[in-house]
């Protein structure tokens, strides 16, 4: 099957739906030997493709193995599972160490290290903000919050107020009542362990998405390098901007153009600024950083879609972080990259017709 009508498969199928609700499992073509798993988590879905599956290697038993990891990291990060650990330990209103998972440690390392190079664009203890705005688990409010509640929820946020112990493992709050959400990075995560959970078997050769996060290994069918889809950020319609080709690595991407209520003329997007309390209201449209974990970029891309075009632009140019800033401007959307970026191979696809 060629490439691009692969692209075109996985790229458009409708918003919630997976094209393989089970383990259809199964090579494409016996060319191809790709074996194509999927299903549904962390409130979207994952695709796992793998090219040349190992003959000893039961796809069936492989699928239900990434679904039980899956189902233990949300047992573990959900907010929307009252029983995950994490839930457990926003409803724990003690200031002293709690103990927790060596996952849940390794995560919020990750994050607090995101939190300090952007100065607190990405801070996963904006949970109060985000339920306060409608965005949360169960609240649907569509209504701008008072400033009075602004104030006292942004009391609540604030990445400093966090501390993280690596051994043994456990987190503190300095106020029993901050409430922390992964959910700008626990995609990501759970991307990175399917990805060695492969290589353990022995498997090289595969690309795994969990809700638009991917990473990337080996080569794809046909012996090609994998072709990742970068997203043109239009609401309500579903477009390539640009296809990157890579054969390491990650990519994740964050954008106001999915999620989002409109009042009085105006959009709220579900990205908060967690430095102010308030959505984003610059013109950057989607950030798509690649980096070698997808939990790393999943945060990073988060990071510097808030700080803007032109903060992120100049941090991830600072770090040298490939990454390609898609901007809305007087009804057209351009492109900034970073010059680690531009190294990546890619195609530009914005004068083609949609597919």
């Amino acid at each position: 099957m060629p490439w691009i009508l692969k692209l075109i498969l996985r790229l458009f199928r409708p918003a919630g739906i997976l094209l393989c609700l089970v383990l259809t499992a199964c090579a494409e073509s016996g060319e191809d030997h790709l074996t194509w798993l999927s299903g549904a988590t962390m409130g979207t879905g994952y695709s796992v493709k793998i090219v040349d599956l190992p003959a000893r290697i039961d796809p069936e038993v492989l699928d239900r193995d990434i679904a039980r990891l899956l189902e233990e990291i949300n047992g573990l990060m959900s907010t929307y599972q009252a029983d995950s650990e994490l839930s457990r330990f926003n409803r724990n209103k003690r200031t002293d160490w709690v103990s927790v998972s060596t996952e849940i440690v390794k995560v919020l390392e990750e994050a607090q290290s995101i939190s300090r190079l952007s100065k607190g664009a990405f801070d996963v203890t904006v949970g109060p903000l985000v339920n306060l705005w409608g965005f949360g688990p169960g609240s649907y409010t569509n209504e701008i919050p008072s400033r009075r509640e602004m104030e006292a929820e942004k009391e609540r946020v604030g990445f400093k107020q966090l501390q993280v112990r690596h051994s043994p493992p456990a987190v503190r709050k300095k106020r029993g009542d901050i409430y922390v959400d992964l959910s700008a990075i626990a995609k990501g995560y759970g991307v990175d362990r399917i990805a060695e959970l492969l290589e353990a078997q022995g498997i090289y050769h595969y690309l795994v998405d969990i809700g638009g996060e991917e990473r990337i290994q080996g080569h794809g069918p046909e012996g090609a390098p994998w072709r990742i889809a970068i997203e043109r950020p239009v609401a309500g319609e579903r477009r390539v901007q640009r296809i990157l080709e890579l054969d390491s690595g990650a990519v994740a991407t964050s954008g106001n153009y999915r999620n989002y209520f409109e009042q009085d003329g105006k959009r709220y997007s579900h990205t908060l600024d967690p430095r102010t309390g308030w959505p984003i209201t610059h013109k950057l449209a989607s950030v798509t950083v690649v980096d070698a974990t997808a939990m790393r970029a999943d945060a990073l891309a988060t990071a510097l879609f808030v700080l803007g075009p032109e903060e992120g632009l100049q941090l991830a140019e600072q770090e040298q972080i490939p990454a390609l800033f898609i901007i809305k401007m007087s009804g057209r959307f351009r492109e900034r990259a970073t010059r680690s970026f531009t190294k990546i191979r890619s195609w530009d696809l914005r004068e083609k017709e949609s597919f």
